[in-house]
């Protein structure tokens, strides 16, 4: 440190500043009192601006709501309509029989949107406040009277958590009753899986239907032999066909022999016809009985060749016919 040097002068000491004159005492009481003036003048209006904000200069009528239970109402709270405040809640206070009046100022300016037929609502939701809301579906109805009485809707979402955590816990009940161990879900899926392996094995659908792949086997061996026998049916048939039907077939030889039975048939008949005029003649001249006897005979040698013919061409129909059945032939 600079110690001062005693040789040194003494510093003169400094001169205080000049001092500026105050004002006068009656001069601060002015500002002090017109400071005072403003602060009251503008609490004043900022609570005129808030009233008017909110209303309370504007002519309004009043609707009473009735509710049982006016949990999460408040006084200042807004009536809405279809989102926008249409009214304010000024008093809440309980009746005689019980239940919460609530006391809404509706202005005017706002009173058409309330019917006759409104219908309102108090609604507490899960999160957030309680709402008054009002709705009306005829606009045509006659406007709500000033003083109306008006029951409200409750409606309380928390007050069906209850059931909600009932009817989950039951839900949760099931699906471990569904999961466990050896229930019937469990068997489904099982078998599901099973019937699942064996579309996937070497049998594929069938053996899957049929349970097994033996089974599966087993139907295949008959379906082989099936086919088999239906082709052999086949072959027999068309042979049939061949042996009936064709040219060397028994049709043909058939209908030659029919056409030759036709001709004999039609030789008997002539030979028929001349026995009965024989027979004529015979009656006629029954004087010469030796010459109506030779005749007789000689016409009844020619009936039995004729008889005889036909029960040979018979016989060969019948051998060469295997569908005939007791075929019979009557002479006239």
């Amino acid at each position: 440190m600079n110690e001062p040097d005693p040789a040194a002068p003494p510093r003169p000491a400094p001169s205080p500043p000049p001092s500026a004159p105050g004002p006068t005492p009656a001069h601060l009481e002015f500002k002090a009192t017109l400071l005072l003036f403003a602060l009251a003048l503008m609490v004043a209006g900022a609570a005129l601006y808030l009233g008017y904000a909110r209303g309370a200069f504007e002519s309004t009528q009043e609707l009473v709501l009735v509710a049982d239970d006016a949990e999460g109402v408040s006084v200042g709270m807004d009536m809405t309509f279809a989102g926008f405040p249409i009214g304010r809640v000024r008093r809440i206070e309980l009746a005689p029989d019980g239940n919460a009046h609530i006391i809404v100022d509706v202005p005017l300016k706002d009173a058409h949107w309330l019917r006759t037929s409104s219908v309102y609502t108090l609604v507490r939701g899960v999160v957030g406040n309680t709402n008054i809301r009002a709705y009306t579906g005829v606009m045509t109805d006659p406007p709500l009277p000033a003083g109306a009485v008006r029951t409200v809707l409750r409606g309380d979402a928390t007050a069906e958590i209850p059931r909600l955590m009932a009817d989950a816990r039951q839900l949760l009940q099931n699906l471990i009753a569904i999961s466990a161990e050896g229930s019937s879900v469990n068997a489904s899926l099982a078998n599901v899986k099973t019937f699942t392996d064996r579309l996937n094995g070497r049998s594929g659908a069938m053996g899957a239907l049929l349970g097994s792949d033996a089974n599966a086997a087993q139907l295949q061996t008959a379906l082989d032999r099936t086919n088999a026998l239906l082709a052999r049916l086949n072959g027999l048939a068309a042979n049939a066909d061949t042996q009936i039907f064709g040219k060397q077939g028994v049709m043909p030889e058939v209908h030659t022999t029919v056409r030759q039975l036709n001709a004999m048939l039609v030789d008997a008949r002539a030979s028929l016809k001349r026995v009965d005029a024989v027979l004529e003649d015979a009656k006629a001249v029954s004087g010469n009985a030796r010459a109506a006897t030779a005749d007789l005979g000689a016409l009844r040698a020619q009936v039995e060749v004729s008889l005889r013919n036909i029960d040979q061409l018979i016989n060969e129909v019948n051998r060469k016919w295997p569908f005939a059945r007791d075929t019979e032939l009557k002479l006239p």
